[in-house]
């Protein structure tokens, strides 16, 4: 590209930048506008808030006018050699500074050598990007040591309050009026998810799009898929399954792939957009965790309800699905515990389980409590546990069993916590 074309394209996107209506994000502990000389990553799926961040933390700082979108049909034929390029553009335009802003960098193949570069020369560098392995391959291999990666999902609940201005705090005493309006809060949260711009502009197509959006500019089009029916299919079958175990094999057969590596390799592919994430049977063996069946889990409820008939209807799904990625959004590992019984989640730390989930409805039923109490104490036992909890819709309690206690907490209150602990 010619330095001209960047010119004007760097000017016109400064230019076509509005106002941003900002909700001050949930990242208990990380300063991402400190004066650290780390470079900062924000990495997230598509549309969840990561350019509003960074404009966010752009406006904050003297130093903003270094700033440019990749992913911009204008730059299609920008290439690592046009970086030079790139770097002179903005020494003519604006006076020298030493911040850079880039968003979706990572479609430039070879960036990291560029940015490198400027880290080198004592630059400070933020980044977002929207494909998981495109970011990490070139972060471990180039900027070892000189990065911190921030994972933004779309709205917790926590932010959907802040941004609906609906009064709450974070401790365990709530009035009536309070409660009822958090609870009916909740029930719109989980059937609408946390897209931002969804949810301030509440347009009925935004999910839609951006689900095709993801599935064919993020996965057939970059991967360079031919079978583009079958892998249509299986993430359509993937999003309106779940919280239910999978295995290649058997998806293999349902969706007649020609063989488990490419359903292995397709999954791949959208868990590197953040649309899917599959969760591993806990096992001692590292070995055992990759053959075993995995679960799988979509990064939005709202998401997965607009684009899946199936989902919608079923609650507990939707439920164990917004637990398990707010543990994500709190950094946990976890896993999923099968033995003679199930337990939803099991959170690990250094090497240990420290905590064992089950998410259920309700636990009003004598037979559905009996299931969740033998799933989370078998949990609980086999790694010395003594103490586990219970996440329903809205039912609150404590009970013992056999010297263990088991916590009873509604999700829209267990969302609320702001510690941060599971």
């Amino acid at each position: 590209m010619n330095k001209a074309d960047l010119k004007k394209i760097i000017v016109s996107q400064k230019e076509e930048k509005q106002p941003i209506e900002y909700i001050e994000r949930d990242l208990t502990g990380q300063d991402l506008a400190s004066q650290d000389p780390f470079i900062r990553i924000i990495a997230g799926i598509r549309r969840c808030g990561k350019s509003t961040l960074m404009e966010h933390i752009r406006q904050q700082r003297k130093e903003n006018d270094y700033v440019i979108n990749f992913d911009d049909n204008r730059l299609t034929r920008f290439t690592a050699s046009d970086f030079e390029k790139l770097f002179e553009a903005f020494h003519e335009l604006y006076e020298p500074q030493k911040t850079w802003y880039f968003d979706e960098i990572q479609i430039i193949d070879g960036w990291e050598k560029f940015v490198r570069r400027l880290h080198n020369e004592g630059h400070k560098i933020f980044i977002t990007g929207s494909n998981a392995t495109m970011l990490s391959m070139e972060l471990g291999s180039s900027l070892t040591g000189r990065y911190i990666q921030t994972a933004l999902f779309p709205f917790s609940f926590y932010e959907y309050l802040k941004l609906k201005n609906i009064p709450f705090h974070t401790t365990s005493i709530y009035s009536g009026k309070e409660t009822t309006n958090i609870r009916k809060a909740f029930s719109d949260y989980l059937i609408r998810g946390g897209f931002p711009e969804y949810l301030i502009t509440e347009n009925s197509n935004f999910l839609k799009t951006l689900y095709e959006n993801i599935v064919f500019r993020d996965v057939v089009v970059r991967y360079n898929i031919r079978n583009t029916k079958a892998v249509l299919e299986m993430v359509h079958f993937l999003v309106s399954n779940i919280s239910r175990e999978i295995s290649y094999n058997t998806l293999k057969n349902i969706l007649n792939i020609s063989n488990a590596a490419s359903v292995k390799e397709y999954i791949g592919y959208f868990e590197n957009s953040y649309l899917l994430f599959t969760l591993n049977k806990f096992d001692f063996s590292r070995k055992k965790q990759i053959a075993n069946p995995k679960k799988i889990y979509v990064i939005d409820t709202g998401l997965a309800n607009a684009v899946s008939f199936q989902f919608s209807e079923n609650f507990g799904r939707q439920l164990e699905n917004l637990v398990y990625i707010e543990l994500r959004r709190r950094n946990k590992e976890i896993f999923f515990h099968r033995g003679k019984f199930e337990c939803d989640f099991l959170c690990m730390e250094r090497g240990k389980v420290i905590e064992a989930i089950q998410v259920t409805r309700s636990v009003d039923d004598a037979s559905v409590l009996k299931r969740e109490i033998n799933g989370l104490t078998e949990a609980m036992n086999m790694h010395g546990l003594s103490e586990g909890k219970i996440i329903t819709d809205d039912e609150e309690g404590e009970l013992q069993q056999n010297n263990m206690v088991i916590k009873i907490m509604p999700a829209w209150k267990w969302l609320l916590t702001r510690n941060h602990q599971a």
